[in-house]
């Protein structure tokens, strides 16, 4: 289980935190809970997560990898816009390693392909960040089959990053390509601020025969359903948290699984 840390930061992800001194307490529960990933994004803020995230934990504990991302700029609070411009991303990169205090980022994610710039011109930029020590592994956000395999041309992809949850499973042929090729698949949205349980009896039903909450067990079928995923669900509430990291203990029946997975809709979308 990974620990998404959008919710550091202002409402609609803008600015500071209401309770900031709350928020790096929070943090500082993560690896103590077990937890030894940690997502954010140089936009999340923007750059506020990142710095809360240093506040909290640096100097880093032995085995925390700190994952951010880079390429979607907020121009204004509720918008985001890809940039993939290579001399963007690469110093897009430079900077969070610096607000981050790392000498090079444990993994960094092209938050989104820029569809105004060449992606092969996108993933060298990349290539060269490896390269250059600025990072150690390199992962995508929001990608279909065929970028990450134009990307695999220019770098090894480590991790997958898209939208996908019990209800939502449209990146269902990605996930069996990670599966098949050793990528680590990390879901965004794996609870969607709610939307993902709200409405659906299965997962209160199955919850209640294991004295659960309908969240965790959404988060227990996506941990049972693929050797690769790696759910990274956010809260700003220490409570919440906790009850994140207990779904990993949750162990559903194959009778179980089976109803979860005929559960699939599509929720609202959100930014990720």
């Amino acid at each position: 289980m990974g620990f998404g840390a959008l919710w550091m930061t202002g409402p609609v992800f803008w600015g500071d935190p209401a309770d900031p001194g709350a928020c790096v307490e929070l943090l500082r529960q993560v690896p103590r809970l077990g937890i030894d990933l940690i997502d954010t994004a140089d936009s999340y803020g923007p750059e506020t997560s990142e710095r809360m995230i240093r506040e909290a934990l640096h100097p880093y504990p032995e085995g925390l990898v700190i994952a951010t991302k880079g390429g979607y700029v907020r121009p204004r609070p509720e918008a985001w816009a890809p940039v993939g411009r290579p001399e963007y991303l690469i110093h897009a990169a430079k900077l969070s390693a610096r607000r981050l205090g790392v000498e090079a980022i444990d993994l960094w994610q092209l938050h989104r392909i820029d569809p105004k710039v060449p992606r092969d011109e996108q993933f060298g930029a990349i290539a060269q960040l490896l390269q250059e020590g600025v990072i150690r592994r390199a992962g995508l956000s929001e990608v279909s089959l065929a970028d990450i395999e134009a990307a695999r041309a220019h770098f090894p992809v480590a991790s997958v990053q898209n939208l996908y949850n019990v209800r939502n499973r449209a990146a269902e042929p990605v996930l069996a390509y990670c599966e098949a090729n050793g990528i680590a698949f990390m879901p965004w949205y794996p609870l969607g601020q709610g939307s993902v349980v709200r409405g659906l009896a299965v997962l209160a039903q199955i919850g209640a025969a294991h004295g659960a909450s309908p969240s965790q067990i959404a988060l227990a079928w996506l941990l049972a359903h693929s050797p690769v995923m790696l759910p990274i669900p956010g809260t700003a509430n220490l409570a919440h948290l906790r009850e994140n990291v207990e779904a990993a203990q949750i162990q559903l029946s194959e009778a179980e699984m089976t109803q979860l997975d005929g559960a699939a809709a599509r929720p609202p979308r959100a930014a990720g």
